[in-house]
């Protein structure tokens, strides 16, 4: 039985997928053990690496290759600002910056946006991420902090969706009907290993900053 290339690069990042969800920071979030405003610092990350990632989508919308993974309804900007709204107050702008693994993702980002695979590997990488482990983080975010819709969490809400196993389903026959030779799935593959390992840095630094700041 042949297997697909969405099965394929899922099994070819595994090891990747499993690093960055046991990274130290999630593990600290997940416990409970971080202030409100240390997990603001998550949120803040989280938004700048979705402008970047939200400004390709568009730009990319009519793509013959690309455009068939742009949906609107994945757009995260305007949650993550209600997000912020929230955790820090309506002078959130003033309060958050890149960091230096943050404007590392950001520039690999907008590096490969003239590169369909590229773009899509780091769109399957961070979406599917969401759609999956996301709602798990999300539930028990609600629980820690006491969030409910309308900002805290809303980053996490894909409504318009509808199903999300459904979605994730068409999102999987995307990949497989893309029209890819053997070099360009490895390449693409080794794209989404450095998706995972970037994002990875971002919460590593995350950690440092708040082990700095105890």
């Amino acid at each position: 039985m042949t297997t697909s290339f969405s099965e394929t690069l899922r099994n070819a990042t595994w090891g990747d997928h499993q690093s960055a969800e046991a990274e130290g920071y999630l593990t600290e979030l997940m416990a409970g053990r971080l202030t409100e405003h240390e997990y603001g610092e998550m949120v803040a990350q989280h938004y700048f690496a979705y402008v970047a990632l939200d400004g390709v989508s568009r730009a990319l919308a009519g793509h013959p290759v690309a455009g068939a993974f742009v949906f609107p309804e994945l757009y995260r900007e305007a949650a993550l600002e209600r997000d912020l709204a929230t955790i820090y107050g309506p002078s959130w702008r003033d309060r958050i910056t890149p960091s230096r693994s943050t404007t590392a993702l950001v520039d690999r980002i907008r590096e490969v946006a003239d590169w369909p695979c590229g773009y899509i590997a780091h769109h399957y990488t961070r979406y599917l991420g969401d759609l999956s482990g996301g709602q798990f983080i999300r539930m028990e975010l609600q629980k820690i902090y006491g969030y409910d819709r309308g900002g805290g969490v809303d980053f996490y809400f894909f409504d318009e969706l509808g199903s999300l196993p459904r979605f994730k389903n068409d999102y999987r026959s995307r990949l497989d009907a893309l029209d890819l030779d053997e070099r360009e799935r490895r390449r693409m593959i080794e794209e989404v290993r450095l998706a995972y390992r970037l994002n990875t840095d971002v919460l590593t630094e995350l950690l440092d900053v708040v082990r700095t700041a105890a």
